[in-house]
């Protein structure tokens, strides 16, 4: 978010109020309760009067903390991204392991909170927060400290983050699509196969997978299937496969 004079407007950026001019109802409250919120109706439908309703609190109580709707949402991602365990340089496992670990708990995050998909698929301030920039100094520690030199560590981080934001960003639609629907996962998912199927028929590769898929069908990215795809991306990015090629 910007101000007038084009400087960056964040929750992060602005000093909090002293602890004698806090009121009753704590930042902490606000932030547990928006979770809530999110968790029960999304981004689109939180508001500060939902917010300030559920807490039995009137908004001038809520703009002592923050200034809009945004800065909520800032304070509750930076929360629930500090449920990240932050990756060890020292791992007995090894950078790829660190890197494999993360991405799982990340796809697990985003899949326990929907709603992030959306926070994550936004270059914002979401980035500026403690949470978050312990979560990324920790990746870079880790890469840096396995021998990638500084261009490789952040293209190696933007990598593994896009690929998880990305498909497990998928996987959180599809859910949030079914519950709208009213149908079950079963049967939606039936469903969409069945005119998979019959859309793909003049395209043989394709039509292999629909028709194959309406045996075992599951909205959900399978675990193995999700751990494969992250090695092949470690095996892109592993600097002594790199070196060999």
């Amino acid at each position: 978010m910007e101000a007038d004079d084009g400087e960056i407007q964040s929750v992060w950026t602005r000093p909090q109020r002293r602890k004698r001019d806090q009121p009753a109802l704590t930042r902490a409250q606000i932030v547990d309760t928006a979770i809530e919120l999110l968790a029960s109706e999304g981004i689109e439908a939180l508001s500060m009067r939902k917010l300030g309703a559920k807490l039995n609190a009137g908004a001038t109580s809520l703009y002592t903390h923050v200034t809009n709707k945004d800065e909520i949402v800032e304070l509750a991602a930076d929360k629930v991204i500090g449920e990240l365990t932050v990756p060890d340089p020292a791992h007995p496992g090894g950078w790829r392991a660190a890197m494999r670990e993360f991405a799982t708990e990340l796809r697990e995050l985003i899949l326990r909170h929907p709603w992030m998909a959306t926070v994550f698929g936004e270059i914002g301030t979401l980035y500026l927060g403690p949470n978050m920039m312990r979560s990324a100094e920790g990746v870079i520690t880790v890469l840096e400290s396995a021998g990638f030199d500084e261009e490789q560590a952040d293209n190696a981080m933007n990598v593994l983050f896009g690929y998880v934001i990305g498909i497990t960003a998928a996987e959180a639609a599809s859910l949030a699509v079914i519950r709208r629907s009213g149908l079950d996962t079963a049967d939606w998912l039936g469903k969409m196969l069945e005119a998979g199927e019959v859309a793909s028929r003049p395209y043989p590769r394709m039509h292999k997978r629909y028709a194959s898929r309406l045996v075992a069908a599951e909205v959900r990215m399978p675990d193995n299937t999700f751990a494969k795809q992250i090695e092949m991306i470690l095996d892109g990015l592993d600097p002594a496969l790199r070196a060999r090629a």
